[in-house]
Formats: structure tokens, sequence, C-alpha cells
């Protein structure tokens, strides 16, 4: 194996030029925009960001697109990146101002730089200022409960952050693009005001641009493995060093093994996952697999993939996309879970669809009714997102392989969590990532919860900033503050309800005993009832915020009963 240096810029010039290519054994680029934002920390002050592992192939070799632009490849013998991917896309997208493609769609890396950063690194770990990389999660109430300066004041300390409107209008922040697409400080420094060679932030600044420019010459090591090695062999070199690092995940492990035998596999896997797209139901490629390893050996784990005989991967792949379309339809219309984002866990479908396919996907109607139940309070209890997922996901396999019906799951899934009742008591201390919160919005649509101003029904898939859902702090966080409580009380499951963003941002920080009485008079009590909110008026003040949980618990959780029951 040979080693040699590239500077930034040379790689993202590569990149950019075609003549650094992605092998189909590749994952595809999952970087989150906070992620990206701590690399370019770290060059920015010289720390170590690992090594670049490369292979100068001179055989064939399947390969996918980067998820930035690049030109068509004039070279004849591919340089294939085979660690190193993540880094390499996310500064070619920021150096260049180039959009990343994220499950098919194109988003843009935005970063600002702070020109007055402190001179020490601060370990600011607690700010978030891009909520919504994470495409399953719906807004909240919590930038309208946090104050604005507590906010800036955490902001003023980091070096980088994920864009945001109101930071690029402040003179001091800039767009980290704008300082690599052009060398000459002028324009910044005159949006910063500076009119002067004698100010003295002139000096701080244009050492500072210089420095952040300086990205560019940050020197990374090379790996080049030889051109003799062949395609099997370099995957098992990507395999054992992404498993030495626990960089990649099981699923992304097997993946390269599994395209290494059988070429041109990514993209018959990529048709069916765009597909599911297409029916509301965006997965993790790594889904699928798992769900074709279930087939092919009635358990969930990757650990003999390599040993799996090509044809037997065909068949259960064929298997296996037949049983994730029962898996979704019957999620989508008979349990009424119409988005992985109100799944507890995806592992869900691979037992539904396992299911289906040992019985020949003819379901009786006593049957249909045992598999809804199991399927919702599975997902109230959160069965495969406690613990060992996958060790249960393996028991309700190996149950359904073995000729187990729906009543044998409950029986594990009771043995799992004590009682198939949710009780008042399990609410208390739950806080939105509970699986029990995603339950609690499925059983208030059930009901035909509304937004307390538009009536709109409440759902996730509403467009626009006035309709979309938010989790409303129902005893706002920051009134709960100034009586006294803590955020984690504020935050307990049982006091959020689900209504729009304008709604949300009109309600504000108001006190429940004034803005319960502007609710009432627009829609009526009932709009409080659906989402089992009691409304009497000696449980709205703060002092009564804790007997107000306590009957609410009360009513969620028969409300859930009720629901999941059908």
């Amino acid at each position: 194996m040979a080693r040699r240096d590239a500077t930034v810029d040379d790689l993202v010039g590569m990149v950019e030029r075609g003549e650094l290519r992605l092998p189909e054994m590749q994952r595809r680029y999952v970087w989150r925009s906070t992620r990206v934002r701590d690399l370019m920390d770290s060059l920015y002050r010289g720390y170590p960001s690992g090594a670049i592992l490369i292979w100068e192939a001179d055989e064939a070799v399947p390969m996918q697109e980067f998820s930035v632009s690049q030109q068509d490849s004039p070279y004849q013998k591919a340089l294939l990146l085979l660690d190193g991917q993540q880094r390499l896309t996310s500064l070619s997208a920021v150096i260049r101002g180039e959009p990343v493609t994220v499950r098919g769609r194109k988003k843009p890396l935005e970063l600002l730089f702070n020109l007055d950063h402190p001179e020490k690194l601060e370990l600011v770990t607690e700010v978030n200022e891009n909520a919504s990389d994470d495409e399953n999660e719906v807004g909240d109430d919590d930038a309208i409960d946090s104050s604005e300066d507590e906010l800036m004041q955490r902001f003023q300390k980091m070096t980088f952050v994920v864009s945001t409107k109101k930071l690029l209008n402040l003179p001091n922040w800039i767009k980290v693009t704008d300082a690599f697409k052009n060398d000459d400080d002028a324009d910044i420094l005159d949006k910063t005001g500076i009119t002067s060679l004698k100010d003295p932030r002139y000096r701080k600044y244009s050492q500072r641009l210089a420095k952040l420019r300086g990205i560019r010459n940050y020197v990374y090591r090379l790996d080049v493995l030889e051109r003799d090695l062949s395609y099997e062999e370099v995957t098992e070199i990507f395999v054992r060093v992404n498993s030495l690092g626990a960089k990649l995940r099981g699923s992304d492990l097997a993946l390269a093994q599994i395209t290494a035998r059988w070429k041109n596999s990514l993209a018959v896997f990529q048709n069916f996952q765009m597909q599911c797209k297409d029916q509301g139901f965006d997965l993790d490629l790594g889904i699928y697999l798992k769900n074709m390893i279930a087939f092919i050996t009635a358990q969930s784990r990757f650990l003999s993939v390599n040993t799996i005989p090509l044809d037997d991967l065909n068949k259960g792949w064929e298997e296996s996309k037949k049983g994730m379309e029962f898996a979704i339809n019957f999620m989508r219309n008979n349990a009424g879970i119409t988005s992985p984002a109100l799944l507890a866990s995806p592992f869900i479908l691979i037992t539904v669809a396992y299911y289906g396919y040992k019985h020949d996907y003819q379901i009786s109607t006593e049957m249909e009714k045992s598999l809804t139940y199991w399927i919702r309070i599975t997902n109230a209890k959160g069965r495969y997102s406690r613990g060992s997922s996958e060790s249960f996901l393996d028991q309700d396999l190996g149950t359904i392989r073995d000729g187990g019906i729906v009543e044998d799951l409950l029986a594990r899934l009771k043995n799992q969590v004590g009682t198939l009742d949710v009780t008042p008591e399990e609410l208390v201390g739950r806080t939105r990532r509970s699986a029990l919160f995603k339950t609690m919005f499925m059983a208030f649509k059930s009901l035909g919860a509304k937004d307390w101003n538009s009536n709109l029904s409440i759902g996730i898939d509403h467009a626009g900033a006035a309709h979309k859902l938010q989790f409303h702090h129902i005893f706002p966080k920051a009134y709960l503050r100034k009586e006294g409580y803590t955020a984690k009380e504020a935050d307990d499951i049982s006091n959020f309800a689900f209504i729009g963003g304008k709604t949300n941002r009109k309600i504000s920080d108001k006190a429940p005993a004034i803005y319960f009485k502007d609710i009432k008079s627009n829609s009526g009590s009932e709009a409080f009832d659906l989402q089992c909110i009691p409304h009497f008026d000696e449980l709205l003040d703060a002092e009564s915020f804790k007997e107000f949980l306590n009957q609410r618990r009360m009513l969620i959780s028969d409300c859930l009963n009720k629901y999941v029951k059908g």
C-alpha cells in the first residue's frame, strides 16, 4: 500500500473533475449539517481528521454517483474512494457552494463563520441550529419558549454554525462559501462596516479570513491500495477498515459484501427504495437489506451475509419485496400508520412482512384484527426501541418461522413489558422521544383532533409554515420556568398537544388560563376534549400544573387503550 499527501484543494478538485469516483459498495451521503460544521471547525483549528483510503482500480467496477455534481470523467483508470466520502462530499459542497443530494432531494449546505469568535475553543454542545436536518422530526415550540438573548449568547461563542437568517443579518457572521469563492476581503469587510485600515477589527478579521481559506491547504494522508487487488479483496479491506473504526453500521458493511458478489445490485435495491418512498415510506436502505436477510435466514443479523449463495440472495430479495409491499399496504390502510415517522421502529415492518409471507398473504378477518392490534400496541410499547432490538426482532421472526400466530407475538411482548394496557403511571416522566408520543398523535387524530384556530385536522404532512404540525407545550416552557419548574417537568409527554405553527406562535408563552378562553370562543371545548386536555379553570394556573398532568394522564391512557384495541 502506497502513501502520499493531498490538500483539501487537491481532493475537492479531484471530486469536481470526476477523477475520484465512488464504488457501488459505498453507502450514500448521510451527514447532517451539524457534522459538517464540526468538521470545518476541526480543520480550521488544524486538528487531525483521519486519512483517506483510495484504490487505483484496473478492472471495471460498478460505480455510483457522488452526492455533489461531477464532470464526466476523462480518465481511463478510476481512482475509487473507499474511506472519506462523507468528509470529501461535505468539503466539496461547502467550498464549491454546491448542494448535496440526500435521498433524491437536493439540499444546500450553508455554514456561517463568526469573525468575532472567541480566541479559545468554547465547548457549546447544546445548540441545535438546524433541527430540520432530520426529515422525520416535526417542528416544536422550543424556539418560541427559549429566550432569544440566551440563544444569541450561545451562538456568539461558536466559530461555525449552520446558517440562519437572523445570524446572517449580523455584521460579524459571513457565509463560509463566500469566503472560499473570493480571495478579496473587500466585500466581506465592507459588510462588517469597516471603512478604514485603522479600524482595530481590520487586522483581526483579515487574519481570520486567511486562516479560514487556509483550510484548502489542510493536508490529508492518502492510503492507496495496489492496482492488482481484486474487487472482492478491496471489499474485504473496506469492510475491515470500517468495522475497526465502527464508522459504518452493519447494514452498510453488508451492502458492501453483497454488491461485491452481486454486481450492479445497488441500483436494484435503490429502485425498490424509491418505489416505497412514493408510497410514503422513505426508509433507510438497511431496512430492506435486513428484511431480505430475514426472509432468507429467519433472523435479522448480517453475520452470515458473505456466505449466502448468490441465487439465494436473488430469490430472497424478490420474496422480501413482496413481503415489504404487503407490510406497507397493511400498515397504511389497516393499522392507519401512514408514515415511518409514526413508527417507534421500522423493524415492525419486517415482522409484518415475514408474517404475511409465512401465511402466503392469506389473512382472515380475525387475523387482521389481531395483527392490527399487535402493530399498534407493539408500536406504543416500543418493543423494538428498547435495549437489544435485534434480539427481540429475532425472537419474533423465530416465533413466526415455527408456526406461531399473533397471540404468540403478543405473549412475547407481554413478557417484555409486563402489561399490554397503557397505564397513567407509564406516562410519568416520558418525553416526546417516547414511543407513546407517536401513538398519542395517532389516537388524537383518530378522534378528529384539529388545530385550534384553522380547524384543519392535525396531520404530519401539512404544507406551509402556518399549518405545519408543531408540538405545543400546553403550559408553555417559558411560563413554567418563570414559575420555578424545570425544563424536564415542562417536557413531560402529558404537557404536549398537536397544533399548527401559526397557532403555536400566536399562543407564545401565554398562561393557559389566558389563551384557553380564546380557543374556547373560536373552537369550543371540543378542541381540548379531542386531545384529552382537561380544561377546568382550577387546573390552569401554575400551582396546579402537577395535578393537571395527573388528570391528563388518566385521560390519555384511556384514549390510547381504546385506540390500540380499535
